[in-house]
């Protein structure tokens, strides 16, 4: 499995506090059967990460970690109010490496009037935008189709394993699996900060959502492409199920 959104890279933000942390974090994702994580940090006002700090982590990771049987890319999270870097620097934050696509971070909370906008714009620039964790936002848990529209605009979108199986709560899992059985959720990744409830791991994630194929596409097939810079494959040919427990907000 292909995991590209974590905070593993040390001493950058609110993920591992030190490298001996960050390679724990490495050594779960491989008992799990993660082959690939993209370590993206905070690039927002509270975290100004810079590429320069991105690689420089990065590089040390992959050091420290060289004895374990698994793939360590960069990237950033990048918040809204930080799309205003230059585009370069932008690009230097490319998701697993790749300049063509960012990892976005949605807010947890309203849904900004100019987000569709602005990950239009960044479509049209060249740039494939993919939008993290929408599920977290409170808009999106009253309303998740709404998230069609960040899709229209060109974006992909992720969802966050905890949300999926159920430990970050009922409305995020609610309207994660929603996400994914209406063809509104691309890949899944864990989010890891800390080896805690948001420890890294897609495992439990693929177990409820069941299907092989769909689980290869979202945790797989579609991560790899953008790796590797190739064409997006297209989402498997799945009938609509019922969800695991009727959808409703507390």
């Amino acid at each position: 499995m292909i995991d590209l959104h974590s905070h593993v890279l040390p001493s950058l933000d609110d993920g591992a506090a030190s490298l001996d942390e960050a390679v724990s974090i490495c050594r779960a994702a491989v008992d799990d059967g993660t082959t690939l994580l993209a370590g993206t940090p905070h690039v927002r006002f509270d975290y100004p990460t810079a590429p320069e700090e991105m690689t420089a982590r990065l590089d040390a990771l992959r050091d420290a970690a060289r004895h374990l049987p698994i793939e360590i890319v960069g990237g950033g999270e990048i918040a809204l109010d930080q799309l205003g870097r230059g585009f370069q620097e932008l690009r230097a934050f490319g998701l697993a490496g790749n300049p063509d696509v960012l990892l976005i971070e949605t807010p947890y909370f309203g849904w900004p009037e100019g987000l569709v906008r602005a990950l239009r714009d960044l479509r049209r620039s060249g740039i494939v935008p993919v939008l993290a964790h929408p599920e977290r936002n409170h808009a999106i848990q009253m309303a998740p189709d709404r998230v069609g529209e960040v899709i229209e605009a060109g974006a992909l979108v992720q969802v966050t394993a905890a949300a999926v199986d159920g430990r970050h709560g009922e409305r995020e899992q609610n309207a994660a699996l929603r996400l994914i059985w209406t063809k509104k959720a691309h890949l899944i990744a864990s989010d890891a900060h800390a080896p805690s409830i948001r420890k890294v791991g897609l495992r439990h994630a693929a177990d409820v959502v069941g299907r092989p194929d769909l689980v290869r596409w979202l945790t797989h097939d579609l991560p790899e492409a953008i790796v590797r810079g190739t064409p997006l494959p297209p989402r498997p040919s799945t009938p609509r199920r019922l969800f695991p427990r009727p959808l409703r907000h507390r």
